[in-house]
């Protein structure tokens, strides 16, 4: 079965007290709605494992993280109240990953738009790739990154998240990323990258959990209002994708892509 033949899925593996968290989807590991249920829930059990001690949060192939919303399901989205269901899907997952007292090490093996920096940023300690280049495309789509701002912004400071939500369809290269504070780490290869990985979760996974916990509570000082927060940003993006300008803009995508596969 090729690659693109895979069903998508959210797997989990635990080894030594460390948690590896891999989610897959044939449309470039895009995130329709039951994928980021699937994911919040993984986070959250694990977050509730008292053996897991640090989680690797990664996705399967090489050359995309996340490229973020599901455009399928965006067309299918006729009313208010299915646009913020899928919407405060983002906010879940990413909620999810604040809360739980473990901390999380992101692999990013590769590009990722949207939602997808917002998976990176959410996460504690990001481990990239050169490559890894990021944009978050949603002005062009006709909303904003409303739900995953916070967390970039977190991470990024307002001007680099200004700057990436303004100019909507740049790609900002890797180390742009890692400069502004999104990646930790930047690595030149596949090899290099896990292997900093591996060592950093071996180390974590032998560190003291109550250490690790109390400095999660620092580290994410000042969103303990994140709950309704992204719900309200979630109200935004569920009311914008039904505009015009959204819909224009994913038939046209969907035709374009249409396009090219028959070519």
């Amino acid at each position: 079965m090729s690659e693109e033949n895979k069903e998508p899925y959210v797997q989990v593996a635990h080894s030594e007290g460390i948690a590896t968290i891999e989610f897959y989807h044939p449309h470039s590991n895009s995130l329709p709605g039951i994928l980021l249920k699937h994911l919040t829930d993984a986070i959250t059990t694990e977050g509730n494992n008292p053996t897991t001690r640090v989680i690797i949060l990664r996705s399967a192939g090489t050359k995309v993280f996340c490229s973020g919303a599901s455009f399928d399901e965006l067309a299918g989205i006729t009313n208010e109240e299915q646009g913020l269901h899928f919407f405060s899907g983002f906010a879940q997952v990413i909620n999810a990953m604040r809360k739980v007292p473990q901390l999380i090490i992101a692999r990013v093996q590769g590009k990722s738009i949207g939602g997808g920096v917002g998976l990176a940023a959410a996460a504690d300690y990001a481990i990239a790739m050169e490559g890894a280049d990021i944009k978050l495309s949603e002005l062009a789509v006709g909303i904003g990154p409303f739900v995953v701002g916070p967390a970039v912004e977190r991470k990024t400071g307002r001007s680099a998240f200004s700057q990436l939500t303004i100019d909507a369809t740049m790609w900002r290269p890797a180390d742009w990323a890692r400069r502004k504070g999104l990646y930790a780490e930047l690595h030149s290869d596949m090899k290099g990258m896990d292997e900093s990985i591996t060592r950093l979760a071996n180390i974590l996974s032998q560190s003291n959990p109550e250490a690790m916990l109390e400095l999660k509570k620092v580290f994410w000082e000042g969103t303990e209002h994140w709950d309704a927060l992204l719900l309200e940003r979630a109200t935004i993006s569920g009311r914008l994708i039904l505009s015009a300008h959204s819909k224009a803009f994913i038939e046209n995508f969907k035709l374009n892509k249409s396009t090219r596969a028959a070519s």
